[in-house]
């Protein structure tokens, strides 16, 4: 629990508060009677007339699940190790370079074009840079973070091809690892003045059976500046596994348990979902129904959301599950009426169905 906690107050640390994003006029773009961006409008284009990606851009946070069968028997290692251990070695968590991460594609960034290329600055002050001056990519770069990236255009979609990755990042944030020989190709398209389509596959045979990807929508933020998210706390100072927690776990009474048996409702994130509660062996499990896939800040529902999951008891009411904290709230007979889902945001009411 000490590590979970760890884990919660690390991500909190390194996202910007709400309140202090600014309000800013975008000089020179489209707007609708009412003053408003028209997000709707013409995507603009540069002097060479291929569409302009320049811009604040933000979009969800991408949940990247390959198919499990997909990951050579190295990399399921990796992961169910990185699982135990809450992702502490995620690159993220370590104020280090995400590099090709797919959670990384999404959130805040700049993206600033000119004919020879197309830098993108990340709100982590972090960036990359995209040659599109006709140039091919090399054939053995020396091994870097954010890769070696050569674009071109097709039609009006920008390709990239990216490879010289280092080996001590990411893919996905469920602890998805990748090889030196990782190839990414992406494909952006601007589709209208405020929306931006990617498309993202990656390619290592060493690591994966066959190509897998995601896709996203990016959203451009105008009349506001982007701020800084450092992380100034890194989590080498975390200690302790999912193992560890679940073998200090108090003894909770099966006939307590039973109290909390049911299926909850609530909202997370704009969407409605259900907490589906069951008691199997002693055990309190959960299942996640519907709604966003997103879980917290920690990721630590691994690659398969609709997995039944256990849920450690840390008191009599407060349970550890799936990466996060869920405290029962009883009436005066212990029956549960409500479960809070303690997220780094805050906890999130589910009231009691049945």
């Amino acid at each position: 629990m000490r590590l979970f906690l760890a884990a919660l107050t690390l991500v909190m640390a390194t996202t910007p508060a709400g309140a202090q994003w600014l309000d800013r006029k975008t000089p020179g773009i489209p707007r609708t009677a009412d003053g408003k961006p028209n997000l709707t409008a013409a995507a603009p284009r540069g002097p060479d007339g291929k569409p302009d990606l320049s811009g604040i851009w933000n979009g969800d946070t991408i949940a990247a699940r390959p198919d499990p069968t997909n990951l050579q028997p190295w990399v399921k290692e990796l992961l169910d190790q990185r699982q135990q251990e809450y992702y502490k070695t995620r690159p993220f968590y370590q104020c280090l370079p995400s590099g090709p991460e797919a959670e990384r594609f999404g959130g805040w960034k700049r993206v600033l074009q000119t004919p020879a290329a197309i830098a993108i600055l990340n709100d982590d002050l972090t960036y990359r840079l995209i040659h599109i001056d006709g140039r091919t990519l090399e054939d053995n770069p020396a091994p870097s973070w954010q890769g070696h990236s050569v674009g071109r255009w097709e039609g009006d979609t920008l390709v990239v091809d990216s490879v010289g990755f280092n080996d001590k990042t990411w893919t996905s944030r469920y602890g998805v690892s990748h090889s030196e020989a990782l190839r990414t190709t992406e494909r952006y398209r601007r589709t209208d003045f405020g929306h931006l389509q990617l498309e993202v596959t990656y390619t290592d045979p060493k690591a994966y059976a066959k190509p897998w990807g995601f896709q996203a929508t990016m959203k451009l933020r105008a009349d506001t500046e982007m701020l800084e998210a450092i992380c100034e706390r890194s989590s080498d100072h975390w200690s302790g596994t999912i193992s560890d927690a679940a073998n200090a776990a108090p003894s909770v009474p099966r006939e307590v348990l039973a109290k909390y048996v049911g299926a909850y409702t609530g909202v997370y994130s704009g969407e409605t979902r259900t907490l589906d509660v069951t008691l199997s062996g002693g055990q309190l499990m959960l299942k996640i129904v519907g709604g966003s896939d997103i879980e917290g800040g920690l990721g630590a529902v691994g690659l398969d959301p609709d997995a039944v999951r256990p849920l450690v008891p840390r008191s009599q009411t407060l349970f550890e599950g799936a990466g996060l904290g869920y405290q029962f709230v009883v009436d005066d007979k212990g029956v549960a009426t409500d479960v809070l889902e303690i997220h780094i945001s805050g906890p999130y009411k589910f009231s009691r169905q049945r």
